[in-house]
Protein backbone atom coordinates (compact mmCIF):
# COMPACT_ATOMS: atom_id res chain seq x y z
CA UNK A 1 0.00 0.00 0.00
CA UNK A 2 0.81 3.69 -1.29
CA UNK A 3 0.16 7.11 1.15
CA UNK A 4 1.13 9.89 0.33
CA UNK A 5 -0.46 13.87 1.93
CA UNK A 6 -1.41 16.81 0.10
CA UNK A 7 -1.47 19.75 3.02
CA UNK A 8 -4.96 22.01 2.24
CA UNK A 9 -4.07 23.86 5.56
CA UNK A 10 -2.11 23.15 8.62
CA UNK A 11 -5.18 20.90 10.12
CA UNK A 12 -6.58 20.08 6.54
CA UNK A 13 -5.33 17.06 4.67
CA UNK A 14 -5.68 15.11 1.85
CA UNK A 15 -4.42 11.72 1.82
CA UNK A 16 -4.01 9.31 -1.22
CA UNK A 17 -4.10 5.74 -0.57
CA UNK A 18 -2.95 3.23 -3.32
CA UNK A 19 -3.97 -0.39 -2.84
CA UNK A 20 -2.04 -2.73 -4.78
CA UNK A 21 -3.62 -4.54 -7.98
CA UNK A 22 -2.33 -8.50 -6.40
CA UNK A 23 -4.95 -7.40 -3.34
CA UNK A 24 -8.14 -6.03 -5.63
CA UNK A 25 -7.78 -9.58 -7.41
CA UNK A 26 -8.17 -11.48 -4.47
CA UNK A 27 -10.83 -9.64 -3.01
CA UNK A 28 -12.62 -9.60 -6.47
CA UNK A 29 -11.70 -13.47 -6.53
CA UNK A 30 -13.07 -14.69 -2.83
CA UNK A 31 -15.78 -12.32 -3.25
CA UNK A 32 -17.15 -14.20 -6.51
CA UNK A 33 -16.48 -17.42 -4.78
CA UNK A 34 -18.83 -16.99 -2.12
CA UNK A 35 -21.38 -15.55 -4.53
CA UNK A 36 -20.98 -18.62 -6.34
CA UNK A 37 -22.10 -20.81 -3.96
CA UNK A 38 -24.92 -18.91 -2.57
CA UNK A 39 -26.28 -17.15 -6.06
CA UNK A 40 -29.52 -18.52 -7.27
CA UNK A 41 -29.61 -18.03 -10.83
CA UNK A 42 -31.80 -19.16 -13.40
CA UNK A 43 -30.68 -22.25 -15.26
CA UNK A 44 -27.99 -23.15 -13.04
CA UNK A 45 -27.51 -25.36 -10.28
CA UNK A 46 -26.74 -23.44 -6.87
CA UNK A 47 -22.45 -23.20 -6.53
CA UNK A 48 -22.18 -24.30 -11.10
CA UNK A 49 -23.00 -21.09 -12.44
CA UNK A 50 -19.78 -19.42 -14.34
CA UNK A 51 -17.64 -15.95 -12.93
CA UNK A 52 -18.36 -14.22 -16.31
CA UNK A 53 -22.28 -14.98 -15.83
CA UNK A 54 -22.12 -13.81 -12.28
CA UNK A 55 -19.92 -10.68 -13.21
CA UNK A 56 -22.94 -10.07 -15.72
CA UNK A 57 -25.52 -10.26 -12.79
CA UNK A 58 -23.61 -8.94 -10.08
CA UNK A 59 -20.77 -6.41 -11.20
CA UNK A 60 -22.00 -3.21 -9.64
CA UNK A 61 -22.89 -4.74 -6.57
CA UNK A 62 -19.72 -6.72 -5.67
CA UNK A 63 -17.14 -3.91 -7.20
CA UNK A 64 -19.63 -1.59 -4.41
CA UNK A 65 -19.00 -3.72 -1.85
CA UNK A 66 -15.55 -4.45 -2.59
CA UNK A 67 -14.32 -0.83 -2.83
CA UNK A 68 -16.04 -0.24 0.40
CA UNK A 69 -14.19 -3.12 2.01
CA UNK A 70 -10.41 -1.86 0.48
CA UNK A 71 -11.49 1.51 2.00
CA UNK A 72 -12.37 0.03 5.48
CA UNK A 73 -9.30 -2.25 5.89
CA UNK A 74 -6.71 0.08 4.73
CA UNK A 75 -7.78 3.63 6.60
CA UNK A 76 -6.71 3.12 9.68
CA UNK A 77 -3.01 1.59 8.45
CA UNK A 78 -2.96 4.25 6.48
CA UNK A 79 -3.70 6.95 9.01
CA UNK A 80 -0.40 5.09 10.90
CA UNK A 81 1.69 5.38 7.73
CA UNK A 82 0.87 9.05 7.37
CA UNK A 83 1.29 9.69 11.47
CA UNK A 84 -1.85 12.05 10.95
CA UNK A 85 -4.43 12.07 14.41
CA UNK A 86 -7.92 12.83 12.65
CA UNK A 87 -10.40 14.60 15.00
CA UNK A 88 -13.42 13.96 12.75
CA UNK A 89 -14.98 11.19 9.84
CA UNK A 90 -13.13 11.38 6.98
CA UNK A 91 -14.32 13.00 4.03
CA UNK A 92 -14.24 10.12 1.08
CA UNK A 93 -16.42 9.96 -2.30
CA UNK A 94 -15.32 5.77 -3.91
CA UNK A 95 -14.15 5.77 -6.87
CA UNK A 96 -15.15 2.76 -9.07
CA UNK A 97 -13.22 0.02 -8.91
CA UNK A 98 -11.72 -1.73 -12.28
CA UNK A 99 -11.13 -5.66 -12.41
CA UNK A 100 -6.89 -4.74 -13.64
CA UNK A 101 -5.02 -2.31 -11.78
CA UNK A 102 -4.71 -0.76 -8.71
CA UNK A 103 -7.13 1.01 -6.46
CA UNK A 104 -6.62 4.28 -5.59
CA UNK A 105 -8.79 6.91 -3.14
CA UNK A 106 -8.37 10.41 -1.75
CA UNK A 107 -9.88 11.23 2.10
CA UNK A 108 -9.84 14.49 3.12
CA UNK A 109 -9.36 14.67 6.78
CA UNK A 110 -9.08 17.21 9.74
CA UNK A 111 -6.01 16.51 12.22
CA UNK A 112 -5.16 18.17 15.61
CA UNK A 113 -3.03 21.42 15.06
CA UNK A 114 -0.10 21.17 15.91
CA UNK A 115 1.14 23.37 18.93
CA UNK A 116 4.36 24.72 20.58
CA UNK A 117 5.13 24.12 23.70
CA UNK A 118 3.09 26.75 25.88
CA UNK A 119 4.75 28.93 28.90
CA UNK A 120 1.69 29.15 31.30
CA UNK A 121 3.74 30.24 34.42
CA UNK A 122 3.95 33.47 36.24
CA UNK A 123 0.47 35.26 35.10
CA UNK A 124 -0.62 37.93 36.79
CA UNK A 125 -3.99 36.92 37.75
CA UNK A 126 -6.97 39.13 39.59
CA UNK A 127 -9.42 37.44 42.03
CA UNK A 128 -12.46 39.65 42.84
CA UNK A 129 -13.25 39.24 46.48
CA UNK A 130 -17.05 39.69 46.32
CA UNK A 131 -19.20 39.93 49.43
CA UNK A 132 -23.14 40.12 50.59
CA UNK A 133 -24.07 43.46 50.93
CA UNK A 134 -27.37 44.56 52.24
CA UNK A 135 -29.19 45.66 49.16
CA UNK A 136 -28.55 42.01 48.37
CA UNK A 137 -29.88 40.35 51.30
CA UNK A 138 -32.51 42.76 51.15
CA UNK A 139 -33.33 41.42 47.28
CA UNK A 140 -32.97 37.72 48.63
CA UNK A 141 -35.58 38.26 51.15
CA UNK A 142 -37.91 40.60 48.97
CA UNK A 143 -37.63 37.40 46.42
CA UNK A 144 -38.70 34.46 49.42
CA UNK A 145 -41.64 37.22 50.76
CA UNK A 146 -42.70 37.09 47.17
CA UNK A 147 -42.98 33.21 47.15
CA UNK A 148 -45.46 33.61 50.46
CA UNK A 149 -47.56 36.80 49.21
CA UNK A 150 -51.60 35.73 49.02
CA UNK A 151 -53.86 37.19 46.35
CA UNK A 152 -56.78 38.67 48.53
CA UNK A 153 -60.29 39.79 46.64
CA UNK A 154 -59.93 43.64 47.20
CA UNK A 155 -62.83 44.74 49.48
CA UNK A 156 -63.52 48.11 47.92
CA UNK A 157 -65.73 48.66 45.39
CA UNK A 158 -63.60 50.43 42.31
CA UNK A 159 -61.94 49.59 39.44
CA UNK A 160 -58.10 48.21 38.18
CA UNK A 161 -55.21 49.94 39.17
CA UNK A 162 -51.55 49.19 38.02
CA UNK A 163 -49.60 46.51 40.15
CA UNK A 164 -53.42 44.96 40.85
CA UNK A 165 -53.96 41.17 40.35
CA UNK A 166 -56.75 40.66 37.63
CA UNK A 167 -58.78 37.42 36.49
CA UNK A 168 -59.93 37.30 33.12
CA UNK A 169 -61.51 36.07 29.99
CA UNK A 170 -60.13 36.56 26.56
CA UNK A 171 -60.14 35.94 23.33
CA UNK A 172 -57.88 37.91 20.35
CA UNK A 173 -59.46 38.32 16.81
CA UNK A 174 -58.09 39.44 13.87
CA UNK A 175 -59.95 40.83 10.81
CA UNK A 176 -62.81 40.31 12.77
CA UNK A 177 -62.16 36.39 13.05
CA UNK A 178 -60.83 34.39 16.07
CA UNK A 179 -56.82 33.99 15.76
CA UNK A 180 -55.77 30.85 17.06
CA UNK A 181 -52.39 32.88 18.50
CA UNK A 182 -54.57 34.96 20.75
CA UNK A 183 -57.38 31.83 21.26
CA UNK A 184 -59.66 31.61 23.87
CA UNK A 185 -58.54 31.73 27.03
CA UNK A 186 -60.64 31.70 30.63
CA UNK A 187 -59.52 32.37 34.17
CA UNK A 188 -55.93 33.93 32.82
CA UNK A 189 -53.89 35.44 36.35
CA UNK A 190 -52.32 38.40 35.73
CA UNK A 191 -50.18 41.65 36.78
CA UNK A 192 -51.22 44.33 35.38
CA UNK A 193 -48.31 47.00 34.24
CA UNK A 194 -46.01 43.83 33.77
CA UNK A 195 -46.83 43.36 30.27
CA UNK A 196 -46.98 40.13 29.74
CA UNK A 197 -49.00 40.00 26.65
CA UNK A 198 -48.52 43.86 26.06
CA UNK A 199 -48.33 46.79 28.01
CA UNK A 200 -51.09 48.71 25.69
CA UNK A 201 -52.96 45.95 26.41
CA UNK A 202 -52.59 45.98 30.38
CA UNK A 203 -53.22 50.15 30.56
CA UNK A 204 -56.72 49.67 28.79
CA UNK A 205 -57.86 47.11 31.74
CA UNK A 206 -57.28 50.33 34.35
CA UNK A 207 -60.63 50.82 35.70
CA UNK A 208 -62.68 47.71 34.76
CA UNK A 209 -64.62 46.59 37.45
CA UNK A 210 -65.45 43.16 38.19
CA UNK A 211 -68.48 41.87 35.35
CA UNK A 212 -67.60 44.00 33.01
CA UNK A 213 -66.64 43.35 29.42
CA UNK A 214 -64.25 45.38 27.47
CA UNK A 215 -62.95 45.34 23.62
CA UNK A 216 -59.24 46.13 23.73
CA UNK A 217 -57.38 46.86 20.31
CA UNK A 218 -53.83 46.42 20.68
CA UNK A 219 -51.01 47.03 17.52
CA UNK A 220 -48.21 44.20 18.20
CA UNK A 221 -44.82 45.96 17.62
CA UNK A 222 -42.59 44.25 14.68
CA UNK A 223 -40.00 42.74 16.35
CA UNK A 224 -42.60 41.12 18.96
CA UNK A 225 -41.10 37.32 20.44
CA UNK A 226 -43.62 36.28 18.93
CA UNK A 227 -43.12 36.59 15.03
CA UNK A 228 -46.69 34.94 14.44
CA UNK A 229 -48.28 37.97 16.12
CA UNK A 230 -45.42 40.67 15.18
CA UNK A 231 -46.74 43.69 13.25
CA UNK A 232 -50.81 42.71 14.19
CA UNK A 233 -53.56 44.35 14.93
CA UNK A 234 -55.53 42.34 17.15
CA UNK A 235 -59.12 43.23 18.90
CA UNK A 236 -59.68 41.61 22.41
CA UNK A 237 -62.84 40.69 23.76
CA UNK A 238 -62.11 40.48 27.77
CA UNK A 239 -64.08 40.00 30.95
CA UNK A 240 -63.10 41.06 34.04
CA UNK A 241 -64.01 38.52 36.81
CA UNK A 242 -62.22 39.51 39.88
CA UNK A 243 -59.32 42.28 41.19
CA UNK A 244 -57.19 41.09 43.73
CA UNK A 245 -54.43 42.91 45.92
CA UNK A 246 -50.91 41.50 46.93
CA UNK A 247 -50.82 41.13 50.81
CA UNK A 248 -46.73 40.19 51.75
CA UNK A 249 -45.93 38.44 55.48
CA UNK A 250 -43.52 40.28 57.71
CA UNK A 251 -39.90 39.28 57.19
CA UNK A 252 -39.34 38.00 60.71
CA UNK A 253 -38.47 34.79 62.71
CA UNK A 254 -42.30 33.29 61.66
CA UNK A 255 -41.29 34.08 58.01
CA UNK A 256 -38.00 32.18 58.64
CA UNK A 257 -39.67 28.97 59.41
CA UNK A 258 -41.41 28.35 56.28
CA UNK A 259 -38.09 27.88 54.43
CA UNK A 260 -36.99 24.62 56.02
CA UNK A 261 -35.30 24.25 59.22
CA UNK A 262 -34.78 27.50 60.22
CA UNK A 263 -35.68 28.62 63.49
CA UNK A 264 -34.91 32.52 63.33
CA UNK A 265 -34.54 35.27 61.01
CA UNK A 266 -30.84 35.43 61.47
CA UNK A 267 -30.46 31.48 60.76
CA UNK A 268 -32.12 32.02 57.13
CA UNK A 269 -29.90 35.25 56.85
CA UNK A 270 -26.87 32.84 57.86
CA UNK A 271 -28.17 30.02 54.96
CA UNK A 272 -28.63 33.04 52.16
CA UNK A 273 -24.94 34.34 52.75
CA UNK A 274 -23.19 30.90 52.19
CA UNK A 275 -25.31 30.65 49.23
CA UNK A 276 -24.59 33.67 47.83
CA UNK A 277 -20.94 33.18 48.85
CA UNK A 278 -20.58 30.07 47.17
CA UNK A 279 -22.36 31.75 43.71
CA UNK A 280 -19.36 34.36 44.21
CA UNK A 281 -16.68 31.82 44.59
CA UNK A 282 -17.86 30.62 41.31
CA UNK A 283 -17.81 33.66 39.56
CA UNK A 284 -14.20 34.52 40.76
CA UNK A 285 -13.27 31.24 39.41
CA UNK A 286 -14.64 31.64 36.18
CA UNK A 287 -13.40 35.04 36.06
CA UNK A 288 -10.03 33.93 36.89
CA UNK A 289 -10.31 31.28 34.08
CA UNK A 290 -11.12 33.93 31.26
CA UNK A 291 -8.24 35.97 31.87
CA UNK A 292 -5.97 32.36 31.37
CA UNK A 293 -7.59 31.75 28.37
CA UNK A 294 -7.49 35.57 27.38
CA UNK A 295 -3.27 35.28 27.94
CA UNK A 296 -2.84 31.95 26.80
CA UNK A 297 -4.48 32.36 23.28
CA UNK A 298 -2.80 35.78 22.76
CA UNK A 299 0.44 34.50 22.56
CA UNK A 300 -0.84 30.93 21.47
CA UNK A 301 -1.46 31.05 17.35
CA UNK A 302 -2.87 28.02 15.59
CA UNK A 303 -5.26 26.78 13.30
CA UNK A 304 -8.91 25.62 14.28
CA UNK A 305 -10.07 22.22 12.35
CA UNK A 306 -13.87 23.19 10.90
CA UNK A 307 -15.17 19.94 12.22
CA UNK A 308 -14.18 20.84 15.66
CA UNK A 309 -15.34 23.78 15.43
CA UNK A 310 -18.86 22.42 13.72
CA UNK A 311 -19.04 20.59 16.97
CA UNK A 312 -19.11 22.83 19.92
CA UNK A 313 -21.59 25.31 17.65
CA UNK A 314 -23.72 21.69 17.43
CA UNK A 315 -23.78 21.90 21.22
CA UNK A 316 -24.36 25.55 21.53
CA UNK A 317 -27.66 25.08 19.06
CA UNK A 318 -28.86 21.93 21.15
CA UNK A 319 -28.67 23.86 24.41
CA UNK A 320 -30.85 26.57 23.01
CA UNK A 321 -33.39 24.41 21.66
CA UNK A 322 -33.82 22.31 25.14
CA UNK A 323 -34.08 25.86 26.90
CA UNK A 324 -36.66 27.13 24.03
CA UNK A 325 -38.61 23.71 24.48
CA UNK A 326 -38.59 24.06 28.57
CA UNK A 327 -39.92 27.25 27.34
CA UNK A 328 -42.81 25.79 25.23
CA UNK A 329 -40.94 28.02 22.73
CA UNK A 330 -39.65 27.17 19.34
CA UNK A 331 -36.78 28.96 17.28
CA UNK A 332 -39.42 30.42 14.57
CA UNK A 333 -41.54 31.86 17.91
CA UNK A 334 -38.21 33.63 18.54
CA UNK A 335 -37.31 34.53 15.09
CA UNK A 336 -34.42 32.61 15.02
CA UNK A 337 -33.11 29.78 12.95
CA UNK A 338 -29.90 27.56 12.55
CA UNK A 339 -28.33 30.20 10.17
CA UNK A 340 -29.17 33.15 12.61
CA UNK A 341 -27.35 30.97 15.28
CA UNK A 342 -24.55 29.39 13.36
CA UNK A 343 -23.10 33.11 12.51
CA UNK A 344 -23.99 34.56 16.21
CA UNK A 345 -22.24 31.51 18.12
CA UNK A 346 -19.35 30.76 15.95
CA UNK A 347 -17.33 33.07 17.83
CA UNK A 348 -17.77 31.45 21.02
CA UNK A 349 -17.71 27.91 19.64
CA UNK A 350 -14.03 28.78 18.31
CA UNK A 351 -13.25 30.18 21.49
CA UNK A 352 -14.36 26.95 23.35
CA UNK A 353 -11.89 24.33 20.79
CA UNK A 354 -8.52 26.83 21.49
CA UNK A 355 -9.68 26.77 25.58
CA UNK A 356 -9.66 23.05 25.24
CA UNK A 357 -6.73 22.53 22.47
CA UNK A 358 -4.51 24.81 24.86
CA UNK A 359 -5.46 22.37 28.00
CA UNK A 360 -5.00 19.64 26.15
CA UNK A 361 -1.44 20.38 25.00
CA UNK A 362 -0.57 21.55 28.28
CA UNK A 363 -1.80 18.01 30.03
CA UNK A 364 0.44 16.74 27.10
CA UNK A 365 3.54 18.70 27.96
CA UNK A 366 3.16 18.11 31.63
CA UNK A 367 2.75 14.61 31.89
CA UNK A 368 -0.68 14.69 33.54
CA UNK A 369 -2.36 11.72 34.32
CA UNK A 370 -5.57 11.03 36.17
CA UNK A 371 -5.19 8.72 39.43
CA UNK A 372 -8.33 5.76 40.03
CA UNK A 373 -8.77 8.20 43.38
CA UNK A 374 -9.48 11.45 41.49
CA UNK A 375 -11.96 9.53 39.23
CA UNK A 376 -13.63 8.57 41.89
CA UNK A 377 -13.88 11.83 43.14
CA UNK A 378 -14.93 13.31 39.99
CA UNK A 379 -17.47 10.56 40.34
CA UNK A 380 -18.29 11.52 43.72
CA UNK A 381 -18.92 14.99 42.67
CA UNK A 382 -20.83 14.66 39.48
CA UNK A 383 -23.41 12.71 41.82
CA UNK A 384 -23.93 15.24 44.24
CA UNK A 385 -23.84 17.83 41.36
CA UNK A 386 -27.03 15.49 39.95
CA UNK A 387 -28.19 14.35 42.94
CA UNK A 388 -27.34 10.98 42.12
CA UNK A 389 -25.72 7.97 43.39
CA UNK A 390 -21.98 7.35 42.36
CA UNK A 391 -23.24 3.45 41.18
CA UNK A 392 -25.62 5.04 39.08
CA UNK A 393 -23.07 7.81 37.71
CA UNK A 394 -20.25 4.64 36.99
CA UNK A 395 -22.78 2.69 35.38
CA UNK A 396 -23.77 5.53 32.94
CA UNK A 397 -20.58 5.86 31.78
CA UNK A 398 -19.39 2.25 31.69
CA UNK A 399 -21.84 1.82 29.01
CA UNK A 400 -20.55 4.48 26.81
CA UNK A 401 -16.47 4.59 26.49
CA UNK A 402 -16.27 7.61 24.34
CA UNK A 403 -18.61 9.47 27.35
CA UNK A 404 -15.89 8.34 30.08
CA UNK A 405 -13.31 8.81 28.18
CA UNK A 406 -14.48 12.77 27.42
CA UNK A 407 -14.97 12.72 31.13
CA UNK A 408 -11.73 11.43 32.23
CA UNK A 409 -10.29 14.95 29.70
CA UNK A 410 -13.08 17.20 31.67
CA UNK A 411 -10.85 15.70 34.78
CA UNK A 412 -7.55 16.82 33.37
CA UNK A 413 -8.37 20.04 32.18
CA UNK A 414 -9.60 20.93 35.72
CA UNK A 415 -6.24 19.95 36.87
CA UNK A 416 -4.43 21.75 34.51
CA UNK A 417 -6.22 25.19 35.11
CA UNK A 418 -5.33 24.17 38.77
CA UNK A 419 -1.91 23.79 38.10
CA UNK A 420 -2.00 27.11 36.08
CA UNK A 421 -3.12 29.44 39.11
CA UNK A 422 -0.69 27.34 41.19
CA UNK A 423 1.83 28.62 38.81
CA UNK A 424 0.34 32.26 38.77
CA UNK A 425 0.75 35.62 41.04
CA UNK A 426 -3.12 36.37 42.37
CA UNK A 427 -3.93 39.73 43.37
CA UNK A 428 -6.75 40.01 45.52
CA UNK A 429 -9.17 43.22 44.46
CA UNK A 430 -12.22 44.51 46.00
CA UNK A 431 -14.90 44.28 42.81
CA UNK A 432 -16.66 47.78 41.68
CA UNK A 433 -19.82 48.98 42.72
CA UNK A 434 -20.70 48.30 39.01
CA UNK A 435 -18.95 44.55 38.81
CA UNK A 436 -20.96 43.55 42.76
CA UNK A 437 -24.46 45.30 41.10
CA UNK A 438 -23.82 42.62 38.36
CA UNK A 439 -24.52 39.52 40.70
Amino acid sequence: MKVTVENVSSVKKIMNVEIPEETVVRELNDAYKKLKKTAKIKGFRTGKAPRSVLERLFKKDVHNDISSKLIQDSFIQALKEADLDIVAKPDIDPPGLDEKGSYKYAATVEIKPKIEEIDFKNLTLKKFLYHVTDEEMDAQLKMLQKKLAKQNPIAEDRGVRENDFVLIDYQGFKYGKPFAETQKTENHAMKVGEGQILKEFDDQLIGMKAGDNREIKVKFPEDYFNNKLADSEITFQVTLHEIREEVLPEIDDEFAKNFGQYETLDNLKDAITKNLDEGYAKRAEQEMNEQIFKSLISKTEFELPDSMVDYELEGIIKEVERTLAYHNKSMEDQGLSREILLEKHRETAEKKVRRHLILDKIVEQENMTLSDEELENGFEEMAQGFNQTVEEIKKYYNQNNDNLEFFKQTLLEKQAIELIIKNSAIEDVEPSLEQQSEI
